[in-house]
């Protein structure tokens, strides 16, 4: 073995303890709070080792970004704090509170991850869609001369269970994936059990289906060796025909049930029998358990031979728990070693007491393995964190005095950056999955054209056939297209959402979708603001107002999905130009980094920045006229504003969200004929309101007594015999919760139910949210009121 190859064996022995340490002390030695096992997956951790040795200490360069196997995260750290990276403390602390992450997280850990994991599957699709962002950066003249990188997964083979992997191997191939590496770690064990046999040879043909090198990395280099000896390709076929699980119990029993078990199948057969008696029980344990996903040496080797940038699945065959007493063991996904086996197995490893978590325990030749460190190329240049300057924002002026919808003012919008030459249009990536003629992008696209490595012929422009879908394919496209698949278009947003962190570039990511079709999508979507990647999501169209499709393209909960959705801005404008005020924002806001406190105006910690959901709609609806006062565009972007102010005596506040603005305006003249003073609350974001509220309410009870949220001062000076009535075409939870900001008595109208095909007016009646419904509630509310006032008196 090399002097290098040496080093990573140490190095790879040096990871298996500290990851295995960490949980240890965890569990076993760190004080118990809640007398619950804190868990950390020593089995899991303990198969990836030999991989990711030398994936991070041999292969990788700088350039290259990984998505690290969700239960190898304690080998992941163990690398870092290796290099200096990671904390003692935050190893002390695995699992707790601001200590090392149970995943690795972009957010929550200090050391340097490229893309959380944790929901499975979702890392290593997300890779694919950082390598298509990657080129698209690479094909514009302000992105061109970056380095090149991999992007890389770490997965375990019971990931690939799951649907979204498939998913995002069909586009891969749509947009001619590439530099894309997928490492399977094949354990063949799962939480509940083993593997299916024979389940890896129908997978493998659908990555060659899709245009993936496929690499069987079977054999570790003990086992290659021994195949030379005499006998040795009978025992080749006696492990390459051994089912899954019989490898994992015999891999438990160890060596001299190994033996027994051999000499029954392959004894009396003279050379092998001679292999097998060359070699002592714990010599013959170790031949066995040496698959090449467990040899360091061979993996090495492995990833030195790929130089291509084809998309490559490394199938690498593993023991779960290797090197550790609960090998193979079908229990052991979520097992630790007790006290008694941890400590045999620390003086196996040679690491003495009081010496555990030195970071090079049980080294001799420090100052060696310390020039191999220094030297090795991924760790080189430090942490890959980049950054880019903020893109200036051009005013988005918006207006009409006609009717129109929210989602034909969001596409003339865009339309109307795309004739321009701003910073801000050449950095805005658009997508869609598949619904891009029908969600308000089809100007842009026909300005700035779709985006692919090399200029694709459009059949249609050729033959001179009439289409007013003129999408060119070019590297300077501006929309990256997609399947019908809502989980890819999450992933893509958020890979092109981290751009400028991973590639030190910025895009300005903009997705469209179905509105209730958002839903689809909702763990990629929560997985992409967790890793505070910036993108601005238009859901569209909502609600009801799809109406002749019928309840399954009609959205019911997603404003309650907005509102609770960490690192996403949900707003639902009515008008034109509110959304014009708040996309203008939203670009602003999608590239703020700061430190999060609190705004005293608002109490919304607006210096972070985040990402936008915008939910639209294709009903037209009249328009108020041009607006300019700072309160309405203020009011825009905080939540709310008075469409029609209440006056001292108020008897009724109709406070809407979105599509049923005319609704409400109507039923605010009907029953302000006979009462003056009513109030018309326009919000246009119950999240930022509901958010300012709450934090205003923990800042009072810290002390701050004079803290007040945005919708706390909107509402102050409301009478308190005054009604509120909320309406929107969405869940009526969405704004039910105004009532408790002040105490007044509330109804709140919306769609709880599955709606039908019809016309809007149909389903508005039917769901109680059109004005002359709403005008029934108030006239309820308000006579119940008399009645009894009357009855006391």
């Amino acid at each position: 073995m090399t002097a290098s190859r040496t080093h990573l064996k140490t190095v790879e022995q040096l990871l298996l303890w500290h990851s295995h340490w960490m949980i240890h002390h965890a569990n076993h030695i760190r004080p118990k709070v809640d007398g619950i096992k804190i868990g950390g997956h020593q089995a899991s951790s303990a198969s990836m080792v030999s991989i990711m040795t030398a994936l991070y200490f041999s292969a990788l360069r700088p350039e290259d970004r990984v998505a690290v196997k969700p239960h190898a995260s304690p080998v992941f750290h163990a690398a870092q704090y290796l290099m200096g990276n990671q904390t003692r403390e935050k190893m002390e602390n695995f699992r707790g509170l601001g200590g090392v992450q149970s995943y690795p997280s972009r957010t929550k850990d200090i050391d340097d991850v490229d893309f959380s994991t944790g929901s499975v599957g979702l890392g290593v699709a997300i890779t694919s869609f950082a390598s298509i962002i990657q080129d698209y950066i690479a094909a514009k003249d302000w992105g061109k001369g970056s380095p090149m990188g991999r992007m890389v997964a770490l997965v375990g083979d019971a990931e690939l269970d799951e649907g979204n992997i498939y998913e995002a191997l069909q586009e891969g191939w749509k947009n001619d994936l590439r530099n894309t590496w997928w490492i399977i770690d094949y354990n063949r064990q799962s939480l509940d059990g083993i593997v299916r046999e024979g389940l890896f040879e129908r997978i493998e043909k659908i990555f060659d289906a899709f245009g993936w090198d496929v690499v069987r990395v079977k054999h570790g280099a003990l086992q290659r060796a021994a195949f030379e000896e005499p006998g040795g390709d009978k025992l080749r076929e006696w492990i390459d025909a051994c089912p899954n699980q019989e490898y994992s119990a015999l891999t438990f029993m160890g060596g001299s049930v190994w033996r027994k078990r051999l000499m029954d199948d392959l004894g009396d057969q003279g050379d092998v029998t001679a292999l097998i008696d060359r070699r002592s029980d714990d010599e013959l344990a170790a031949l066995m358990e040496n698959l090449g996903g467990n040899c360091v040496e061979t993996m090495a080797d492995t990833f030195d031979a790929i130089d291509h940038d084809r998309p490559t699945c490394f199938l690498a065959y593993t023991v779960k728990g290797w090197g550790t007493p609960i090998a193979g063991h079908k229990d052991n996904h979520g097992g630790l070693m007790n006290k008694t086996q941890f400590a045999e197995w620390q003086k196996h490893m040679g690491v003495a007491e009081g010496q555990e978590w030195e970071r090079f325990a049980g080294v001799e030749d420090v100052a060696h393995l310390e020039s191999f460190l220094k030297a090795v190329p991924f760790f080189a240049e430090g942490p890959r964190r980049f950054s880019d300057g903020k893109v200036s924002v051009p005013s988005v002026e918006f207006s009409s005095d006609r009717e129109i919808s929210t989602q034909s003012a969001f596409g003339k919008i865009l339309d109307g950056l795309s004739k321009g030459d701003s910073e801000l249009a050449a950095r805005i990536v658009t997508t869609s999955p598949d619904v891009t003629g029908t969600t308000g992008l089809a100007s842009w696209v026909n300005r700035r054209k779709l985006f692919a490595r090399s200029e694709q012929a459009d059949a249609f422009i050729e033959h001179r056939i009439p289409s007013t879908a003129k999408w060119a394919f070019t590297p300077e496209g501006q929309h990256i297209e997609l399947g019908i698949a809502e989980m890819n278009l999450f992933l893509l947003l958020g890979a092109a959402g981290l751009s400028h962190s991973l590639f030190g570039k910025r895009l300005l990511p903009i997705g469209t979708v179905y509105d209730p079709f958002v839903h689809r999508g909702l763990d990629a979507m929560n997985y992409a603001c967790y890793q505070d990647a910036r993108f601005m999501i238009v859901g569209t169209p909502s609600g009801v107002t799809l109406a002749p499709e019928g309840g399954a393209h009609q959205s019911i909960g997603t404003p309650l999905t907005g509102m609770s959705q960490d690192g996403l801005a949900a707003f639902e404008p009515a008008f034109a130009d509110e959304l014009a005020v708040i996309m203008e924002w939203a670009f602003d806001y999608m590239q703020r980094d700061g430190e999060g406190d609190p705004d005293e105006r608002t109490w919304l910690r607006d210096e972070t920045g985040g990402s936008v959901y915008l939910r639209l709609t294709t009903n037209p609806i009249e328009q108020p006229g041009k607006r300019h006062d700072d309160a309405f565009r203020q009011g825009a972007i905080d939540g709310a504003y008075w469409l029609r102010k209440p006056g001292p005596n108020c008897e009724v506040v109709i406070a809407y969200q979105g599509a049923v603005a005319s609704e409400a305006i109507k039923a605010a003249g009907i029953i302000g004929e006979g009462r003056r003073d009513v109030g018309v609350l326009a919000v246009t974001s119950a999240d930022r309101l509901n958010a300012g509220w709450t934090a205003a309410q923990r800042a009072r009870s810290r002390g701050n007594v004079l803290a007040r949220s945005h919708i706390e001062t909107l509402m102050g000076e409301l009478p308190s015999h005054c009604k509120i009535v909320t309406a929107i075409d969405g869940h009526p939870a969405t704004l039910a919760w105004l009532g408790g900001v002040a105490g007044h008595q509330t109804i709140s109208l919306g769609v709880e139910h599955f709606g039908q095909t019809g016309t809007i007016g149909d389903l508005y009646k039917h769901h109680g949210i059109d004005a002359g419904s709403i005008a029934e509630k108030i006239q309820g509310l308000t006579d119940g009121k008399h009645i009894r006032m009357h009855a006391v008196s």
